[in-house]
């Protein structure tokens, strides 16, 4: 991305979207910011952005449920979402919406800038030479899971014959880092 872009930021934390917006204008983009899905498609009619960073989780919405809405305004648009949960499943779910890469938090502005200035297509790293460790592995299923039983809890539990008191438990700590 070397020209100067308009970019939409959607993060329900204030702090993060003022700063990330704020380093983005430094870099030269022209940057709009929303806290929630509704803000961010009234924005995104009024500035058409050329690119969206979008938080995967909003609140009690969802960034995944923003990609199409925001493809149809414009198909050439570059989305990224960034979440701090980061999982093969969610990163899997954004590509298929439509979303043009995933990035897991924190994330810094040039590493944003980079990630929407690639193609879609454009492996940059190579595969790890190790497995996944037996606990991320555990975390990528549940998410696998969870994400088929569009984030019900207790249909998840049931499908992975685990009591939902253990899943609720294991969903709010955070994912093993390799």
């Amino acid at each position: 991305m070397t020209e100067a872009w308009r970019i939409l930021v959607v993060d329900d934390d204030p702090v993060f979207a003022a700063t990330l917006a704020q380093a983005l204008r430094r870099r030269g983009h022209t940057v709009e910011t929303a806290a929630e899905p509704n803000a961010a498609l009234a924005a995104a009619r009024l500035s058409a952005p050329d690119a969206a960073v979008l938080d995967l989780k909003l609140d009690e919405a969802s960034g995944l449920s923003l990609v199409a809405p925001l493809r149809a305004l414009n198909p050439e648009m570059r989305i990224l979402l960034l979440t701090g949960y980061a999982s093969i499943a969610t990163a899997v779910a954004a590509i298929k919406l439509g979303a043009t890469h995933y990035l897991p938090k924190p994330a810094d502005a040039d590493e944003i800038l980079a990630a929407l200035g690639r193609e879609a297509d454009a492996a940059d790293t190579a595969p790890p030479e190790e497995p996944m460790s037996v606990d991320r592995l555990e975390w990528e299923h549940i998410q696998k899971v969870l994400a088929e039983h569009e984030g019900n809890i207790s249909a998840t539990a049931r499908a992975l014959k685990m009591h939902r008191r253990t899943l609720q438990r294991k969903l709010m700590k955070r994912p093993v880092r390799e």
